[in-house]
């Protein structure tokens, strides 16, 4: 909760998740109002890209 506070509206802050979005805040926590707090922050100014396709892992893995 600090570290998003502290840079919220004031520096760039990249998350990169496997976890879809709609899930992050039965994850955050049992705390409700700490998970909305950190929520409202991120969500409400981010810029979201989905990648989609095959991971690039697995085209590493069928060369070996």
């Amino acid at each position: 909760m600090d570290i998003i506070d502290d840079r919220h509206g004031k520096r760039s802050t990249i998350i990169s998740s496997q976890i879809p979005v709609s899930a992050w805040y039965e994850i955050i926590g049992s705390e409700g109002t700490i998970a909305d707090a950190i929520l409202d922050q991120i969500v409400s100014s981010l810029h979201r890209i989905d990648l989609k396709g095959e991971s690039v892992r697995k085209g590493i893995l069928k060369k070996e």
